[in-house]
């Protein structure tokens, strides 16, 4: 019999896990918030994924659940695990992945190394934080933030006046320290029910106007330490958070070589789209793998070099798909991926894969190739 697994959210990472599921022989579903997303060719519903009936629905047709986002919400997620449907990540784990405070308080409680951070509910307890770190400061909040969406760089407490103001009675913005970091890595580690983990090399990220530009796998200039510090953190977290399927850590580099996490993602990410065509195991593939409990892939590079460059805004003049003809043409290595979305400024629209031997070589490719969809 074939397994099935359920995806709760149409987008590109539920697109980018058909191809794999395919060649595993697993029948993959998707419940896609509306006709025509990214995963619309393996949609076999259509709803709302805050809707516990809509769920529990698609769920019935499926050996597990999983995800292309964290935004399921708590009641939906335990009442499938109370029903005993398999659901990776489950409950407990996404729990922390959407409040931020609620991660930052039990990464604490892991000893992972942070930001200074607090939670604050007024001008006041802004400005002491402020007072106590520098004069500016980056303010979250706690929920539904993602690529610079919901995050404030403030420098004196009324800059943030209208989300304190908009603040539920009891509610809490989160506050960090503006970190001095000399770059950004991110972490990936796959992790199966039965606690078996694999974890991918550290990866360099870039950010540009708060998204993820460009990815290059493994890290430049990483040491011995820095590959078993970040792994040891990774590791650690997927544990201590009980994660099911890919955890991406975020993490800042500082110029003492310290590293400190910023962000969580348990579900295949950004940082890890190089590995579909650079390592022996993508993410996609090993996030089945991980949430059907089925043996890890080996995560080895293929090349001593992957970069991967995102597609941002896309074409306005012509279409996508016009441009892929000389696309691939700039290079017979590149990897065009395509997530079926129309252009508009700063969305992801798509993205560029390549490995090779000589990183300025790749990375400067990389970019040949994706320029073939800027206007």
């Amino acid at each position: 019999m074939s397994l099935r697994v359920g995806i709760v959210g149409g987008g590109q990472l539920a697109r980018m896990m058909i191809a794999p599921a395919v060649e595993l022989g697993v029948d993959v579903r998707v419940l896609a918030e509306e006709a025509g997303m990214s995963a619309a060719i393996a949609a076999t519903a259509t709803g709302d994924y805050r809707d516990l009936d809509t769920v529990r629905a698609f769920a019935r047709d499926v050996d597990v659940i999983t995800f292309d986002h964290e935004h399921v919400p708590q009641h939906v997620l335990r009442a499938l695990v109370e029903e005993g449907v398999a659901v990776h990540p489950g409950p407990d784990a996404l729990f922390y992945a959407q409040d931020k405070l609620r991660m930052r308080a039990r990464l604490a409680e892991l000893g992972m190394p942070q930001p200074e951070w607090a939670a604050i509910s007024d001008a006041a307890g802004l400005q002491a934080f402020l007072d106590d770190n520098g004069g500016r400061a980056v303010v979250k909040t706690p929920r539904g933030g993602y690529d610079g969406k919901g995050v404030r760089v403030v420098g004196a407490a009324e800059e943030a006046a209208d989300w304190l103001a908009a603040l539920e009675p009891g509610g809490q913005l989160l506050v960090e320290e503006l970190v001095e970091f000399t770059r950004e890595l991110a972490q990936q580690v796959a992790r199966r029910p039965s606690g078996a983990w694999r974890s991918y090399p550290v990866v360099e990220t870039v950010q540009r106007d708060g998204v993820c530009a460009e990815v290059i796998a493994p890290a430049p200039r990483a040491g011995q330490r820095l590959i078993e510090v970040a792994e040891n953190i990774g590791v650690a977290i997927a544990e201590g958070l009980g994660v099911t399927g890919m955890l991406a850590v975020e993490l800042f580099e500082t110029a003492d070589e310290r590293l400190l996490v910023n962000e969580l993602a348990m579900r295949p990410h950004n940082s890890g789209h190089w590995s579909q065509d650079g390592a022996v195991t993508g993410q996609f593939e090993q996030h089945l793998r991980a949430v059907l409990d089925l043996p890890l892939g080996d995560t080895s590079p293929r090349a001593p070099w992957s970069v991967m460059i995102n597609i941002l805004g896309g074409p306005v003049s012509d279409s996508l798909a016009a441009r892929i003809p000389a696309a691939l043409d700039a290079h017979p290595g590149a990897k065009v991926h395509t997530y079926g979305k129309s252009p508009r400024p700063g969305r992801k629209v798509g993205h560029v894969n390549l490995s090779g031997d000589d990183l300025d070589a790749v990375v400067g490719d990389a970019r040949v190739v994706a320029a073939h969809f800027d206007d």
